[in-house]
């Protein structure tokens, strides 16, 4: 299943439009939070080897993909953000899945939701980072968010291009942009370091700790994840941080063998 195969649709926060991909079918609503630099529609292969039990839903988050910016990129905005989706969907709980920056704004909801929240699938998001003071994304501030054209902005992007230039958008004005604003980003990853334990242990869900061999999670902190939370299992897959796209087959085994386990239904509003 390509992205191309599920409905695109939006709603409106507060003037700004957040856009969703549905994948659609008869299945139970699994939510599915990508990370930084990336959108909604990374989550196809995942969609397709779910169906038929599960109806996966990926919007893109704020300033991602096909999302409006936004005028700050909180921990509160993601969540409300999220809150909103879910009401417009109508979908009163759900199984939440997210990598990285998806997989802390996975927690934190459910840390401040656990009504809404039936299971958590948490894909290499860490419970404390950037406790050294370093931003990785600092490389994004020399990027240029838009150029005249295509040509120019591939260019200016330099050794960044391979990652991005199959996802760039074109404006109304023929001009071309990232799907992204890279300072944005950088304040974004800002935002999620912290200590983020008594949001983790906040909830006693089923769990899915989900971490790659090459990831960026420390080895003691994922012992300590799941020590430290009731209901928790792990799955290492053999994969580098974006786990989930380079490696879809392996990624989507131990998510539905997760899945499998799960009896509570998803009710609706």
């Amino acid at each position: 299943m390509s992205a191309m195969n599920a409905t695109r649709s939006e709603l409106v926060i507060d003037g700004r439009r957040l856009s969703y991909l549905d994948f659609g079918g008869p299945g139970r609503p699994l939510v599915a939070l990508h990370g930084h630099l990336s959108e909604g529609a990374t989550f196809a292969a995942l969609a397709q080897a779910l169906r038929p039990q599960w109806r996966v839903i990926a919007p893109d988050q704020r300033g991602q993909g096909e999302s409006d910016r936004a005028a700050d990129y909180s921990r509160a905005g993601y969540l409300a953000d999220l809150q909103a989706l879910l009401d417009h969907l109508e979908l009163a709980s759900v199984v939440l899945l997210g990598h990285s920056l998806g997989g802390i704004n996975a927690y934190q909801f459910a840390a401040r939701h656990p009504e809404r929240v039936t299971a958590l699938v948490n894909a290499e998001g860490p419970t404390a980072l950037g406790l050294d003071g370093r931003n990785p994304f600092a490389f994004l501030l020399n990027l240029p968010y838009q150029a005249a054209t295509r040509e120019a902005l591939v260019e200016g992007l330099g050794p960044a291009a391979p990652h991005f230039s199959d996802r760039l958008r074109e404006n109304a004005d023929h001009t071309w942009r990232l799907p992204f604003h890279p300072v944005e980003m950088y304040e974004s990853e800002e935002q999620i370091h912290g200590d983020h334990w008594s949001d983790w242990t906040a909830t006693s869900c089923p769990a899915l700790l989900i971490h790659a061999t090459r990831g960026v999670v420390p080895p003691e902190q994922i012992k300590e994840m799941i020590g430290r939370r009731p209901g928790t299992t792990e799955a290492e897959i053999d994969a580098d941080h974006l786990l989930y796209t380079t490696a879809p087959g392996p990624f989507a085994a131990a998510v539905r063998a997760f899945l499998s386990t799960l009896h509570q239904p998803a009710r609706m509003l």
